[in-house]
């Protein structure tokens, strides 16, 4: 079961709220799948610690917005991250031995959600389960 989290108001501090700071920032993380994991559906798994986990870093599930004069603060909503599973048609080695950056296929690989795409009024976190 999943607890409620705080309803607050959050303001930005000023070297948070800078302009030049008001981009979402694109990361991929890669995790082969373990073999004491096998009978598990990794998607499951990570909504369900994420479920448990963002309790307690529950301004990530709030919503950011912007006061008079620019300035921005996270209300803590609870409304929730934004969760996406997709499939891919490819293998991890059919990326090679050297998975650093630049990745390949880096925007082919993350599903474009064009809500997304704004920074105010809309989720602060967005998690995409990719399974290869």
């Amino acid at each position: 079961m999943v607890s409620p989290t705080f309803y607050l108001f959050k303001p930005l501090s000023d070297i948070d709220d800078q302009d030049g700071l008001r981009v979402r920032v694109p990361m991929i993380h890669i995790y082969k799948k373990q073999a004491s994991m096998a009978e598990k559906d990794p998607v499951q798994v990570i909504r369900q610690a994420l479920s448990q986990t963002l309790v307690f870093y529950y301004p990530f599930v709030g919503r950011l917005r912007e006061e008079p004069h620019r300035k921005l603060m996270v209300d803590c909503t609870g409304e929730g991250a934004m969760f996406v599973e997709a499939d891919a048609d490819v293998t991890l080695d059919q990326f090679g031995d050297s998975l650093q950056p630049p990745f390949p296929c880096f925007h082919e690989l993350l599903y474009y959600v064009s809500a997304s795409q704004q920074i105010t009024n809309t989720t602060l976190l967005l998690l995409q389960v990719l399974e290869l």
